[in-house]
């Protein structure tokens, strides 16, 4: 099983379901997501392992029991790697992110500690710098209008602080690449660019303690 790349249609199966999500257009494409869009990701997933982890896909369905939108599925194909990556096909082609999205309470606590200590904190502002001098992005999530509680507004990483959750992200725009396995090579570069980022937090913060 090796991964090839996906075909120009299966990002215009995204298209087609974007115009009609519906169960009609899901019954009727089923196979061809299956084939064409969902198992080139197994292979993916599959070829990242040795190096970053089992990962997973997400289902396909949206939940929609809290939304308003009632759109039965998802215009993009979601997967996850242990090691803490994201990879997202879709209509405009491909996406990848690492770190962590949404920190709980705890794990915000410890962050926050590391963020305000002068050698952990500096240590992440030259990551950053690093990984954006590499064309990534770094983006902040559920960030506060103005410094956490019990910290300085002037403190010099006051804008880190008000982050409760902190990425890497790149996208792809649709080219010929994405249907070889050219597409890996990117996901690798990206991910391996991303480690410091992970590393960082995986040493400051850790996963969520009861």
């Amino acid at each position: 099983m090796t991964f090839r790349g996906w075909p120009s249609e299966a990002l215009e199966f995204y298209e087609g379901l974007a115009a009609d999500n519906s169960k009609t257009y899901w019954t009727a494409h089923l196979e061809f997501y299956e084939q064409q869009v969902r198992d080139p990701m197994r292979e993916l997933l599959a070829a990242l392992e040795p190096e970053f982890g089992g990962g997973k896909i997400f289902r396909p369905y949206r939940d929609v029991r809290f939304s308003n939108d009632k759109s039965p599925y998802k215009t993009h194909l979601g997967a996850w790697l242990e090691a803490g990556g994201y990879i997202q096909l879709s209509a405009d082609g491909l996406a990848a992110g690492a770190g962590m999205y949404q920190m709980e309470s705890d794990q915000l606590d410890r962050y926050r500690q590391a963020v305000a200590g002068d050698r952990t904190g500096r240590q992440l502002t030259e990551i950053i710098a690093s990984i954006e001098k590499a064309d990534i992005g770094v983006h902040g999530h559920g960030s506060l209008k103005t410094a956490p509680r019990g910290y300085p507004k002037d403190h010099p990483r006051v804008d880190l602080l008000r982050h409760k959750g902190i990425t890497t992200w790149k996208e792809w725009e649709p080219a010929a690449w994405l249907g070889t396995a050219k597409a890996q090579a990117r996901i690798v570069e990206f991910l391996r660019a991303s480690r410091p980022l992970r590393q960082w937090l995986d040493d400051h913060v850790g996963p969520h303690r009861l």
